[in-house]
């Protein structure tokens, strides 16, 4: 960034997006949309796949070998991937990026079911309760702070995610990079990466905050929050049931 005046940098950024031919607001909100969407799709996939294979041996060693295996693509083969199938746009972009943001939900909500006592479950048992409710009375409680954590990985990641989506044509933040990195008009590189970042960082401490509303204040001094790498340490082999 050499050609960059940096004395006026930020009065260039203010003009710039004040000036309607940029379109900075729907920007904003086509950013919104592909970071917000993706999201929720991928809490709805993740934790209802996660409650239902958690308990199954097999299952949740498949869960989480996926999800490694996934996590470890790059973000771009996610891109690649759907762009035969779906085209350039919007929708191609929600999927990919919902895709990208699957693993961290599922493997927190597998590895946090497996790792409640089963003397914990057995009382409820005992107490008569069915299924569903030791699901949401017992189990949802415990997971909730695990699984918050999970969230929180691949709502960032997500985030971070979007300005790729100017790739394939999903416009928001990431049409201002692209252009502005590829005419050298830092001015405009500088809004959007300014823009994604306040962004990550906004999600960042919302899902902070609901993590620790979720975790019982008993343990919030003695637990770790958990992140993406300890649950793949109890799913070690189907056999760990």
């Amino acid at each position: 960034m050499s050609n960059v005046n940096w004395g006026t940098l930020l009065p260039d950024m203010l003009h710039f997006i004040q000036d309607p031919t940029n379109n900075f607001g729907g920007q904003t909100i086509t950013t919104l949309q592909l970071a917000l969407v993706p999201i929720v799709l991928a809490i709805l996939v993740a934790l209802p796949l996660g409650v239902l294979v958690a308990r199954r041996p097999v299952g949740a060693f498949l869960a989480a070998n996926l999800s490694g295996a996934l996590r470890a693509i790059p973000t771009i083969a996610f891109l690649a991937i759907v762009l035969p199938i779906l085209g350039l746009g919007f929708v191609p972009t929600v999927v990919a990026l919902t895709l990208l943001g699957i693993p961290p939900i599922l493997l927190n909500t597998v590895a946090g079911l497996r790792g409640i006592d089963p003397a914990i479950l057995d009382a409820a048992r005992g107490a008569g309760m069915t299924r569903w409710q030791r699901l949401r009375l017992v189990e949802a409680p415990l997971v909730s702070p695990i699984v918050a954590a999970g969230v929180r990985t691949s709502a960032v990641q997500i985030v971070a995610t979007v300005p790729v989506a100017g790739l394939i044509g999903g416009d928001g933040y990431g049409d201002y990079i692209l252009a502005g990195v590829n005419v050298l008009d830092w001015v405009q590189a500088a809004v959007g990466m300014v823009g994604i970042a306040v962004l990550a960082l906004a999600v960042e401490l919302s899902l902070a905050a609901v993590q620790r509303a979720l975790t019982p204040a008993g343990v919030r001094e003695e637990e770790q929050p958990v992140g993406p790498s300890e649950p793949e340490q109890q799913i070690a082999t189907p056999a760990a049931a």
